[in-house]
């Protein structure tokens, strides 16, 4: 009975002390195995190595990925963005093709769609179908007409060399923009003459333009830069036959693409309040106009998803199997702390505190290396893209501080989590056997 009594007695001391100096005594027994400052680390020294550099590579990986993938949604979305805006209001019985049936300027739609939280610019455009015709080429285009106060910062930031037409002034210009493929294709450049056919429904003959290249763009969405060129709207309302009062429609954008489903409602609202005998809207997001681009960015995410349950996965079974090894090779320090009168749950503290220090220093170089690698591509663009199959020519880095910290967060807690199963296995181990292991 005396060594259970005196293991008591260490028990209550221990207790007693812990309550005086306010000391966390499995903190500081996983401290000192840490810091290495107790007993040498021995063989379990290169399985830790190896779990923490496991924790240290997944969480780079996770990093890279999630910022890839967001700056490479946001590229492309904000690609297609920009030839077509976050909303267009246009008549209601027109369909999704670019020959359409022209709708009124009204200013009350445009005071009420303006006054629609997260909505920033308004403006007007027209599409008409047409062709390019060069000494040796025919090529299908569609003239996009926009108005006096037509935001152009997209094909500012996107042009190879020219400039922008000036739309805003009280003289018809025809100058246009064309992309950099379809100079490439037709052999033409920035002060070239450019003549285009249009055709309307019931005329024999078609109605010829001479344009003026003004300016090259490209954007890297082929299927865009394959037919977009961009003019004065009051060409597409003269070949339509059109008054200046008529449009195609609306171009609405907003603050936050994500504020795309909120933003909606409100804009259908405005469009069946506003409808009249002679005119009807409708209003679609460029989610709907261009459905397969935009779920084809949704089958990314669960490809990341997929990356990121693979990683921490593996991190956390290297992370098992570095503290059973610590476990089994402190086997003796775990009899003495139990014959001392620890609980198990006490001496499983222990390992618990030690992983969680294993993951913070993992997660520690994770972040310096996963940050750092995306840092040296956003200044310098090392990683190179084909623009044909993926629509950029550099691979796009985007940070979040929310998802870094999510992604630290989640990884610590799982990791941790996993920790648990290793450590039930200190019950196992029998006090007065683990002392006798030398």
């Amino acid at each position: 009975m005396f060594p259970c009594k005196a293991a008591s007695e260490s028990f209550e001391i221990n207790v007693f002390l812990q309550k005086k100096l306010n000391l966390n005594t499995e903190l500081f027994i996983a401290r000192k195995i840490f810091t290495g400052k107790g007993k040498d680390k021995g063989v379990s020294n290169r399985f830790v190595t190896i779990a923490v550099g496991s924790i240290s590579l997944g969480l780079a990986v996770m990093i890279i990925s999630v910022s890839v993938l967001v700056g490479f949604k946001k590229e492309i979305r904000e690609k297609v963005i920009g030839f077509g805006s976050h909303f267009q209001l246009v008549n209601y019985d027109s369909n999704y093709s670019f020959e359409t049936i022209p709708v009124e300027i009204d200013s009350v739609i445009i005071k009420k769609s303006a006054s629609v939280p997260h909505v920033k610019h308004i403006q007007f455009f027209a599409t008409k179908p047409g062709l390019i015709k060069t000494d040796t080429d025919i090529h299908g285009m569609v003239l996009k007409g926009v108005g006096e106060n037509y935001n152009w910062d997209f094909f500012s930031k996107n042009m190879v060399e020219g400039e922008v037409p000036a739309t805003n002034t009280n003289k018809r210009t025809d100058d246009v923009i064309v992309s950099e493929k379809m100079a490439r294709l037709l052999k033409i450049e920035t002060g070239s003459p450019l003549y285009c056919f249009f055709y309307n429904e019931g005329a024999i003959t078609p109605r010829s333009r001479k344009f003026n290249i003004s300016g090259i763009y490209s954007t890297g969405l082929e299927e865009f830069d394959e037919i977009f060129i961009v003019g004065d709207l009051r060409h597409v309302q003269r070949l339509n036959g059109w008054s200046q009062n008529e449009i195609s429609g609306y171009e609405i954008q907003i603050d936050d693409f994500n504020r795309l489903n909120e933003v909606y409602p409100f804009l259908r609202e405005i469009t069946l309040n506003e409808a009249n005998e002679n005119t009807m809207l409708r209003a679609y997001s460029i989610e709907a106009k261009y459905p397969m681009l935009f779920d084809w960015l949704s089958v990314l995410d669960m490809n990341v998803w997929v990356l990121l349950v693979l990683m921490v996965a593996v991190a956390g079974i290297n992370m098992i199997s570095g503290v059973l090894i610590i476990i089994i090779e402190r086997t003796r320090m775990i009899g003495i702390l139990k014959a001392l009168g620890y609980p198990n749950l006490r001496v499983r503290k222990v390992f618990i505190y030690l992983s969680s220090f294993l993951s913070l220093r993992g997660l520690l170089w994770g972040n310096i290396f996963g940050i750092g690698l995306c840092l040296l591509q956003h200044f310098t663009g090392v990683l190179k893209l084909d623009p044909v199959s993926y629509y950029i020519d550099v691979v796009p880095v985007n940070f979040n501080i929310f998802y870094i910290f999510l992604l630290n967060a989640g990884t610590l807690i799982a990791i941790t989590a996993f920790i648990i199963i290793p450590s039930f296995f200190i019950s196992k181990i029998s006090p007065v056997e683990a002392i006798a292991v030398e």
